[in-house]
């Protein structure tokens, strides 16, 4: 290992965490100005039923909180990706060449994910966003759910044949075993699969300060662990993410100046759908990212519940809602998925030394 590499893993994100910072406040100018917020209340589930306990927990006609928090992140991920990248290219040094960290082999595919995920999950805020027209009526909501999934879907399925035509890669790891050759056809169908269950845990940002949290402990544990397998550029772009995160989470703690929003999320989940492939971690990710899988499954059981039970398992999913709806304070809930977000994150990256 080179003195440099921690140098390349540490100096970005910290960049990164004063770029989200200082373009924050902007951000917030703009999106008010624009009025970039719900402008309508939550008054169904998933499944079409009403949400009468939502719709009282979340009042989005009242707080009018702004959406598309999540451009802080990405805009901090890109701009001091391409700021180390143009210092290298103005001061080329061993030192600023060194900490360039886009590259072909490494993070070009996530990038290119959490791009396609900022543009359609951007697109999706916008539309949620609009105002009512001049009759009062409400002009509707944003994209529909399979559109979104339709995208997600097709961005993994996107990355999938690029790991197996271009790189290819036909097996995952299996931590205390090894590599488990999959075929080609079986590693394309579990990645978009991956992808996708990924996509659904979009429902973490709900609470104040709740998603900014967990999805710091995740990027950092897959940085570690990149960086533990002389991943460098991998590494950086995790932190550098993570550092986003933790700036846009400094505007998103109670009271939230914003929301992460589409725009955020899916420009997250599907950079990290690429890495965990790209690092080997895949089968990780279900300790490093629990809270997040518990979240999801929290849903899917729900409605499994009341189509053939009749009856819910939760007061309100998914998971954290129902803590709020029992009467736990909202900070309550964050700072304890936050230590358990930590807690599994840590718990992953020990696993992953010792498989």
């Amino acid at each position: 290992m080179n003195y440099l590499d921690p140098f390349k893993v540490l100096l970005p994100a910290a960049v990164s965490f004063i770029v989200g910072i200082l373009i924050s406040p902007i951000v917030i100018r703009i999106l008010l100005h624009y009025k970039i917020w719900k402008k309508k209340n939550i008054t169904k589930s998933i499944d079409g039923t009403a949400a009468t306990i939502t719709a009282t927990l979340h009042n989005d006609e009242e707080k009018k909180l702004l959406r598309m928090g999540g451009i802080v992140v990405w805009f901090s991920v890109f701009f001091t990706a391409l700021l180390f990248w143009f210092i290298s290219k103005v001061y080329p040094t061993s030192f600023t060449e060194k900490l360039v960290f886009i590259s072909r082999n490494q993070t070009w595919l996530p990038l290119m994910g959490m791009l396609v995920g900022a543009l359609v999950g951007g697109l999706d805020d916008y539309l949620v966003s609009r105002p009512a027209e001049k009759n009062g009526s409400y002009v509707g909501g944003g994209l529909s759910f399979p559109v979104r999934l339709g995208s997600v879907a097709a961005m993994g399925l996107f990355a999938a044949l690029w790991f197996n035509i271009k790189l290819g890669v036909e097996s995952v790891y299996l931590p205390f075993y090894g590599f488990f050759h999959l075929g080609g056809v079986l590693f394309i169908i579990f990645f978009v699969i991956t992808t996708v269950a990924l996509f659904s845990t979009s429902v973490i940002d709900g609470i104040d300060g709740l998603s900014g949290g967990i999805f710091s402990a995740i990027f950092s544990a897959f940085g570690a662990i990149a960086f533990m397998h002389h991943q460098f550029d991998i590494s950086a772009l995790c932190f550098v993410i993570a550092g986003g995160i933790l700036a846009f989470l400094w505007f998103n703690i109670p009271p939230a100046s914003f929301m992460m929003g589409e725009t955020g999320i899916m420009a997250i989940l599907l950079a990290l759908s690429v890495i965990v492939f790209l690092t080997n971690a895949v089968l990780y990710l279900p300790i490093i990212a629990f809270p997040l899988v518990v979240t999801s499954s929290s849903v899917i059981l729900q409605l499994l519940s009341k189509k053939f039970l009749k009856k819910k398992l939760f007061l309100v999913a998914p998971l954290h809602h129902h803590f709020e709806a029992k009467g736990w304070p909202r900070q309550k809930i964050v700072m304890r998925y936050w230590i358990v977000s930590y807690i599994c994150a840590l718990l992953g990256v020990i696993v992953s030394l010792i498989s």
